[in-house]
């Protein structure tokens, strides 16, 4: 919100919009006066009201179709002005987000109560909005039609099902996808993995890879995903083409 707050009024009756803006402009307030719906989207184009005051009975368009349209596109508050409006009217306002409402022809020192509260709301509101915590994406790695859930622990298919993996499973499994089309050697994974435990040795190294590739391989006795070099290692190629 700046120093002043910009608030739009939104009337297609001349007497009334100026006397609204009038006595905004004496409470603090800076305003744009505008006649209807194709003003009133002129005028955020060149800048972005803190609040609308919005009359509900207008000939060119009504207040409602232009709450949608608004709350379609900005979160900006909308104080209705209804006179004529039925209760239902007011309920659909509401519901398409509308900020709260006055019946016409409104005590002026209530509006301008009513916009202060509102302005007060959204404020708290977006205050709290900015100090919560980013939700981070769960990180995955996909490979054939399996997904690794670096952040689950779990391997899904492509009809998300889960497929258990081991501790050792998993921080052999996440080693090679943190280090894709490259060739790693059975120490340098002992390494990766943490798997230095009792069964630290060589080839405990080929049978995990073993039960990973019945996992994740759409054909284990030929494995295009985890590739054996001759000499050297694994290699991890996730689109499962062959080196």
């Amino acid at each position: 919100m700046s120093a002043l707050p910009r608030i739009f009024v939104v009337d297609d009756e001349a007497p009334a919009r100026e006397m609204v803006g009038d006595y905004l402009k004496m409470h603090g307030f800076a305003v744009t006066l505008c006649d209807g719906g194709r003003t009133l989207r002129q005028a955020i184009e060149g800048a972005m009201p803190d609040l609308i005051v919005l009359d509900l009975n207008m000939p060119e368009e009504d207040g409602l179709s232009i709450v949608r349209d608004l709350k379609r596109r900005h979160a900006i508050p909308v104080i209705m002005l209804t006179a004529t409006a039925s209760p239902i009217d007011r309920v659909v306002g509401l519901e398409l987000g509308a900020d709260d409402y006055l019946a016409k022809p409104c005590e002026l020192r209530e509006l301008v109560a009513r916009i202060r509260s509102v302005l007060r709301r959204s404020a708290a509101a977006a205050a709290a909005e900015a100090e919560r915590p980013a939700v981070k994406p769960n990180r995955t790695v996909k490979f054939g039609t399996k997904v690794l859930d670096l952040d689950a622990h779990l391997l899904r298919d492509e009809n998300d099902v889960a497929h258990p993996l081991t501790a050792s499973e998993y921080n052999l499994l996440k080693a090679f996808a943190d280090h894709p089309q490259r060739v790693l050697s059975r120490e340098r994974l002992l390494d990766l993995a943490s798997a230095r435990d009792d069964e630290a040795f060589d080839r405990a190294i080929d049978v995990r890879i073993t039960r990973i590739r019945r996992k994740i391989e759409p054909n284990p006795g030929q494995p295009t995903i985890i590739q054996t070099i001759r000499g050297a290692g694994y290699l991890f190629s996730p689109d499962g083409r062959e080196r």
